[in-house]
């Protein structure tokens, strides 16, 4: 999410990419790889299971049991622009048992998996958090904790499910809920129908867990999607009734949103053709959370295939608005030397690198010296961001960015 004058556009980017003419042999290689392979055969239980069955086979074999996981890490993602999403490359590190500096993250490893397992079976889920304290306990005729703390076994969780191409929900191990969304649409969550357009002020909160299997659409009557960054401005959306006003849906996800708010999202946008309209901070932050909502997150770029949304559009807060809108120097925010070096690094990510459109857009922030957030809009008139600037910014597509 960086701004970049002509010469920072062309600064090389940690993302490779892959999908075009101007691909690596390595992007092809890692590309065609993951055609050929696709996603593993089986339910998310099934491939708990194959993963001890390969444990037992390779120990009956007499070899070093280990367990292939994908390497998390900026030299193992690309830029797909096919799909213009971020991947996960092949790179692999291998978990070994008889490696005495890694025996104990791959038995980590085997005891996550296994409480997983568990949960399905049990058709319960838990908490990143209740994983913690279901794995934790002290091996017999030793003083050695399985786990230390939870900064130990979540990135556990993360191997587990790259390791078996499973989303964590899948898994049925969610984190905290984050986000509300108001509108138009009937659910029905976990069995229970659900209209959305009357679930009084604080909305319908959403859950961690989106998959089909706990909410299905029933009607949905909306005809864009609306997605705040903040809850402070979705109560403003709210309170002023845009969502019936515009007949959309309205939503936030607490600044980043969450995994579950982002595959609701994905899922609504593909399932039932909403087009995205996202309204963020002007900041490198605002920037990155639009990044991360239409082509995926680099650290999480495993998951980025069922949660991007390649279509979304971003109609603000621009750093253009401050002369459009003619605000007043009450709304300015200094930029730091931190904000102008990650403004510069997110201008170089290659979906942004070649958009003149986005590098007119960072040069004109760092030009400005100053940053906004979304409420600045309400210094001219509590209701002018939802009865004036978003309506217009809606109009106007010359204003929207890719």
């Amino acid at each position: 999410m960086a701004k970049k004058t002509t010469r920072a556009a062309k600064t090389k980017s940690p993302v490779k990419r892959s999908g075009g003419a101007a691909k690596s042999p390595r992007a092809r290689t890692q590309t065609s790889s993951r055609r050929r392979n696709g996603r593993p055969q089986g339910t998310a239980k099934e491939r708990l299971e194959n993963l001890a069955k390969s444990i037992v086979d390779q120990a009956d074999r007499e070899k070093d049991p280990a367990i292939a996981i994908p390497t998390r890490s900026l030299s193992n993602v690309t830029y797909n622009e096919k799909t213009r999403h971020v991947e996960m490359g092949d790179n692999k590190q291998s978990r070994n048992f008889f490696n005495y500096g890694q025996a104990k993250r791959f038995m980590q490893t085997m005891l996550v998996a296994s409480k997983c397992k568990e949960l399905i079976e049990r058709g319960k889920t838990a908490s990143i958090r209740q994983i913690y304290y279901l794995a934790k306990h002290t091996i017999k005729g030793t003083n050695e904790k399985t786990f230390d703390d939870q900064a130990e076994s979540d990135p556990v969780i993360e191997d587990v499910e790259v390791s078996i191409d499973a989303l964590r929900e899948e898994l049925h191990v969610f984190a905290s809920n984050r986000g509300n969304l108001v509108g138009p649409i009937t659910l029905v969550d976990d069995g229970n129908t659900l209209d959305c357009a009357a679930m009084g002020s604080a909305g319908y909160a959403v859950p961690s867990i989106c998959e089909s299997s706990v909410i299905q659409f029933k009607k949905c009557t909306a005809k864009f999607i609306l997605h705040v960054e903040k809850d402070t401005v979705w109560r403003r959306f709210h309170e002023d009734r845009f969502w019936k006003k515009h007949n959309c849906i309205v939503s936030h996800g607490g600044g980043q949103p969450a995994r579950g708010m982002r595959r609701l999202l994905r899922r609504m946008h593909e399932e039932l053709k909403l087009p995205v309209f996202v309204l963020l901070d002007n900041d490198p932050w605002g920037y990155y959370i639009y990044s991360v909502i239409k082509h995926g997150s680099i650290n999480l770029a495993y998951e980025s295939k069922r949660m991007a949304i390649p279509d979304a559009k971003f109609i603000g807060v621009s750093s253009f608005d401050y002369d459009r809108c003619d605000m007043s120097d009450d709304v300015k925010i200094d930029l730091d030397a931190n904000d102008i070096r990650r403004a510069k690094q997110i201008a170089a990510y290659p979906w942004f690198a070649n958009k003149r459109p986005w590098q007119r857009e960072f040069k004109k922030m760092i030009a400005n010296g100053f940053k906004m957030e979304v409420e600045a809009m309400i210094s001219k008139d509590l209701e002018y961001l939802t009865e004036h600037y978003v309506p217009m910014k809606l109009k106007d597509k010359k204003q929207w960015l890719d």
